[in-house]
């Protein structure tokens, strides 16, 4: 095996002196960063603006991580439409940009009788989506296959399709594939207004702000591509008469220790209601379990903090799937927000009443699984509005950060002796080495913030939360950006870990 060094270089997608471009996404989630490595296959100049200190700060980083089948979307939706293909899509895409992926399949679990119309209507709506292999099982089974399903269970709708990723990766490895082919990424960049344009030819003007500062910058660019989830009503309704509601529908999870990582090996389902898919039970790629969502819409599109009702309701809701959940081995919570349109379905597609914006809006779930079919419809809509052609020297692979774990002794061995780093553990509950963290740093769109790091790498994810690793972690940040250790945050604007620098004494003790 051939070990690749470390990064040495640094690729800026950053380029302030350039201010005009073809096309300008709104958003660096997943469906931004989507879209972006799909027009990087044209030659034309495109650039991401998005008001977090990194991609993937918003519903991208906390969701429940599922590549859905297809059967819970009304049939002849977008959502179905996407989800299918986005599912189709994903096996090739995962190879190309190096993402963790396991077909670990699903199960919606009915227990009740009574209920039992509710499951065969799912999959008659599965079949009619076009999604193959459903069945529904009994319970005999059921438990054969999840011995920890609920008592209370008598027949699931099994879906093998359906699939566990790891959101993070996916977003940045989306991001880093379009930066290395040419797009520029502004982070910190929160987007104020937009209008139409009188000049010739059209397009839109952006105004901007440095997140945190007053600092404004103005761009142009003759495409708008609104994918700015909880927000994408407010640009949306800016340019366009048709205006979008868009409701934060926020989500609250458990995030459960490795050590209960195998209580079941399927994404456990409940039958699904008006509010969403019900409250699911699954392992994640990196071997945690995750349970989650609850679903309640808030007023404040900033709500993403956790709840007393909240986690409760969560506690008692994933008891009735599946039984012996050790809560104990909770390792942290967080939640998400939802952007619920209120007519249900995903909106994709350029605005009857301006020409050039092109809405990617209300992409809840299956947003993830849609994420690169709504790319590919996005792409397809400029490439005819600009007559844009297709480069020669597109690059469609990325290779993630190199993970020495996945390595034999042998091959892990002979990379320490090349470069020391990667036998150096920084996070002991996760086994990130040093290494890893410096590639993170290096790499395209590099980390800036512990939380960045930890997206990237992992470290700060485990049963600690970061209270070994992240002075190291700062250490590293503070030397390799370089950066002054005050100016290194958990994530971004207004969250400073250090607010000054104590003294160095004096050689004879006195400060």
């Amino acid at each position: 095996m051939i070990l690749p060094p470390l990064f040495s270089f640094r690729i800026s997608c950053e380029k302030e002196n350039h201010t005009m471009y073809d096309i300008a996404i709104i958003g660096a989630g997943v469906t931004g960063c989507a879209i972006a490595r799909e027009l990087s296959r044209y030659d034309a100049s495109v650039c991401v603006l998005e008001r977090g200190e990194d991609v993937c700060c918003g519903t991208s980083k906390a969701n429940s991580a599922i590549l859905h089948a297809g059967f819970d979307a009304a049939p002849g939706s977008l959502k179905a439409e996407f989800n299918v293909r986005g599912n189709a899509m994903m096996d090739a895409l995962c190879e190309e940009l190096d993402i963790p992926l396991k077909r670990n399949g699903a199960l919606v679990v009915c227990t009740k009788e009574e209920d039992r119309p509710a499951l065969a209507q799912l999959l008659d709506r599965g079949v009619t989506n076009g999604v193959s292999g459903l069945r529904i099982i009994e319970r005999n089974e059921l438990i054969r296959m999840e011995p920890s399903v609920s008592d209370d269970a008598v027949c699931a709708l099994y879906a093998p399709g359906s699939g566990i990723v790891c959101p993070f990766e996916m977003t940045i490895a989306f991001a880093e594939n379009a930066c290395a082919n040419g797009v520029s990424f502004f982070r910190d960049t929160e987007v104020l207004s937009l209008h139409r344009t009188t000049e010739a030819g059209g397009g839109y003007e952006i105004r901007t702000v440095r997140t945190g500062t007053e600092t404004e910058h103005i761009f142009t660019a003759k495409i708008i591509v609104n994918a700015a989830g909880v927000y994408a009503d407010r640009f949306n309704n800016q340019v366009s008469s048709r205006h979008l509601h868009i409701t934060a529908r926020r989500g609250e999870y458990f995030l459960l220790d490795k050590t209960a990582g195998s209580h079941v090996s399927r994404t456990i389902f409940q039958l699904p209601s008006a509010m969403g898919k019900g409250v699911l039970v699954t392992p994640t790629v990196h071997g945690n379990l995750l349970i989650g969502p609850t679903a309640g819409d808030v007023e404040d599109k900033e709500a993403v903090n956790t709840t007393q009702s909240g986690l409760s309701a969560l506690t008692a809701s994933c008891a009735r799937s599946v039984k012996d959940i050790p809560l104990r081995q909770v390792i942290t919570s967080f939640a998400g927000l939802r952007a619920h349109e209120e007519g249900g379905d995903f909106i994709v597609g350029e605005a009857s009443d301006a020409p050039g914006f092109i809405n990617a809006a209300g992409i809840e779930s299956p947003g993830l699984t849609s994420a690169p079919a709504i790319a590919e419809r996005v792409a397809a809509i400029a490439k005819d509005l600009l007559s844009l052609r297709e480069k020669a020297d597109f690059i469609p692979v990325r290779r993630g950060i190199l993970r020495p774990q996945t390595l034999t002794m042998e091959e892990r061995s002979a990379l320490i002796r090349r470069h020391p780093e990667y036998g150096a553990i920084v996070c002991r509950c996760e086994m990130i080495s040093e290494g890893e963290i410096l590639d993170a740093i290096r790499r395209p769109l590099g980390a800036r913030s512990l939380d960045a790091v930890k997206r990237r790498t992992r470290a700060g994810m485990g049963r600690c939360q970061s209270g070994f690793c992240s002075p190291r972690t700062m250490e590293l940040l503070a030397r390799e950006v370089p950066m002054a250790v005050t100016e290194i945050t958990k994530s971004g604007a207004g969250s400073a870990i250090l607010t000054g620098v104590p003294p160095k004494p004096q050689k004879d003790g006195k400060e």
